[in-house]
């Protein structure tokens, strides 16, 4: 029990220091956060963090967080069309991190300036999750650079025509002249809403 009590302080440091900067710490950063005075006895915490799936090594070896981003509490379903009832039912414990990313070592972030992709609900000052290890098909969103200039829109393949096709009728269709290359997949979108109080 001890055991367990000093391993979940350990895990609420690592989750602090995770969430607050937004990166695993290094070991040195982790002998100081634990008041360890070993980069050994910092391995044997590690190992064991390992063992029961709170963190996990990427294909590099690099430490990377698996079940410290923050699941949130899923507490059933909401209504978007005509009002129901709703009784407040907790359903499961998800990570945004594991819902919205699936490939952790391919994925990155961008962020959205334009209304081009507003109709497939995609608006400026949104981030997009974009997987570069994914194989684009014809229908996907793709950050792609044609021509020398980026840009995000439907990858649309007709044969041996390609054409770039964006979700907003004030654009007009993108086809490559000399030069495509795909950089990634849009997988999700977040959009943060702002009170305006």
């Amino acid at each position: 029990m001890k055991d367990q009590t000093k391993q979940k302080e350990r895990v609420d440091l690592l989750t602090g220091f995770y969430q607050e900067k937004g990166r695993m710490p290094s070991f040195s950063e982790m002998a100081i956060l634990w008041g360890l005075k070993s980069k050994n006895a910092v391995s044997k915490v590690v190992a064991g963090l390992e063992e029961v799936g709170i963190i996990e090594r990427d294909h590099k070896g690099k430490l990377i967080a698996k079940s410290i981003s923050s699941p949130l509490r899923m507490l059933g379903t909401v209504a978007a069309g005509f009002p129901t009832p709703a009784e407040e039912e907790l359903a499961d414990c998800i990570s945004l991190d594991e819902m919205l990313i699936h490939n952790r070592d391919s994925s990155f972030l961008l962020k959205v300036s334009g209304d081009s992709m507003s109709g497939a609900g995609i608006l400026p000052d949104d981030m997009v999750i974009v997987d570069k290890g994914c194989t684009p098909k014809s229908g996907d969103i793709v950050i792609a650079e044609v021509d020398g200039e980026w840009t995000m829109k439907y990858l649309r393949k007709r044969g041996n025509e390609v054409s770039l096709v964006p979700a907003n009728s004030k654009y007009k269709i993108i086809y490559p002249e000399n030069e495509l290359r795909i950089a990634g997949v849009v997988t999700s979108v977040v959009r943060q809403y702002k009170s305006s109080r």
